[in-house]
Protein backbone atom coordinates (compact mmCIF):
# COMPACT_ATOMS: atom_id res chain seq x y z
CA UNK A 1 0.00 0.00 0.00
CA UNK A 2 2.46 2.59 0.81
CA UNK A 3 4.50 1.67 -2.59
CA UNK A 4 1.15 2.88 -4.21
CA UNK A 5 0.53 5.93 -2.10
CA UNK A 6 4.12 6.61 -3.03
CA UNK A 7 3.36 6.18 -7.00
CA UNK A 8 0.27 8.08 -6.65
CA UNK A 9 1.93 11.16 -5.07
CA UNK A 10 4.74 11.10 -7.42
CA UNK A 11 2.12 10.74 -10.11
CA UNK A 12 0.91 13.80 -9.19
CA UNK A 13 3.61 15.67 -8.22
CA UNK A 14 5.00 15.14 -12.10
CA UNK A 15 1.60 16.68 -13.30
CA UNK A 16 1.46 19.51 -11.35
CA UNK A 17 5.35 20.15 -12.28
CA UNK A 18 4.50 20.04 -16.28
CA UNK A 19 0.68 21.22 -15.76
CA UNK A 20 0.52 24.89 -17.68
CA UNK A 21 -0.69 27.91 -15.82
CA UNK A 22 -3.92 28.18 -14.92
CA UNK A 23 -5.70 31.13 -16.11
CA UNK A 24 -7.68 33.37 -13.72
CA UNK A 25 -11.08 32.82 -15.31
CA UNK A 26 -13.06 36.18 -13.60
CA UNK A 27 -9.40 38.26 -14.16
CA UNK A 28 -9.74 37.45 -17.83
CA UNK A 29 -13.32 37.90 -17.76
CA UNK A 30 -13.12 41.28 -16.46
CA UNK A 31 -10.36 42.20 -18.68
CA UNK A 32 -12.54 41.38 -21.32
CA UNK A 33 -15.32 43.37 -20.35
CA UNK A 34 -13.32 46.18 -19.93
CA UNK A 35 -11.91 45.79 -23.18
CA UNK A 36 -14.84 45.12 -25.11
CA UNK A 37 -15.04 48.61 -26.70
CA UNK A 38 -11.17 49.25 -27.80
CA UNK A 39 -12.09 48.38 -31.54
CA UNK A 40 -10.49 44.91 -31.36
CA UNK A 41 -11.87 41.30 -32.54
CA UNK A 42 -13.32 39.43 -29.04
CA UNK A 43 -10.44 36.88 -30.17
CA UNK A 44 -7.39 39.61 -29.71
CA UNK A 45 -9.16 40.65 -26.78
CA UNK A 46 -8.83 37.73 -25.39
CA UNK A 47 -5.70 36.68 -26.54
CA UNK A 48 -4.27 40.31 -24.73
CA UNK A 49 -6.14 39.67 -21.58
CA UNK A 50 -5.08 35.69 -21.13
CA UNK A 51 -1.31 37.15 -22.04
CA UNK A 52 -1.50 39.82 -19.16
CA UNK A 53 -3.20 37.08 -16.70
CA UNK A 54 -0.12 34.92 -17.34
CA UNK A 55 2.01 37.48 -16.56
CA UNK A 56 0.49 38.51 -13.25
CA UNK A 57 1.27 36.51 -10.12
CA UNK A 58 -1.50 34.23 -8.83
CA UNK A 59 -1.58 37.04 -5.74
CA UNK A 60 -2.12 39.99 -7.58
CA UNK A 61 -5.23 41.45 -6.63
CA UNK A 62 -5.45 44.20 -9.06
CA UNK A 63 -7.67 43.77 -12.22
CA UNK A 64 -5.65 43.50 -15.51
CA UNK A 65 -7.08 46.65 -16.57
CA UNK A 66 -5.16 48.36 -13.57
CA UNK A 67 -2.16 46.36 -13.68
CA UNK A 68 -1.32 47.09 -16.91
CA UNK A 69 -1.24 51.19 -16.26
CA UNK A 70 1.65 50.38 -13.97
CA UNK A 71 3.25 47.60 -16.25
CA UNK A 72 4.09 49.03 -19.96
CA UNK A 73 6.47 46.65 -20.95
CA UNK A 74 4.21 43.17 -20.09
CA UNK A 75 1.27 46.17 -21.98
CA UNK A 76 3.60 45.88 -25.21
CA UNK A 77 4.32 42.32 -25.28
CA UNK A 78 1.02 41.16 -24.65
CA UNK A 79 -0.56 43.74 -26.99
CA UNK A 80 2.21 42.65 -30.00
CA UNK A 81 1.39 38.56 -29.28
CA UNK A 82 -2.29 39.27 -29.34
CA UNK A 83 -2.52 41.27 -32.74
CA UNK A 84 -3.66 44.50 -31.17
CA UNK A 85 -3.78 47.30 -33.81
CA UNK A 86 -3.21 50.83 -32.94
CA UNK A 87 -1.76 50.78 -29.66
Amino acid sequence: MKKMTAIVFASLLTAFAVSPVFADTARVDKCVTDNKDEGQTAAVVKAYCMCMDKKMTAKETASVTDWEKTHNPENEACSTEAGWKGK
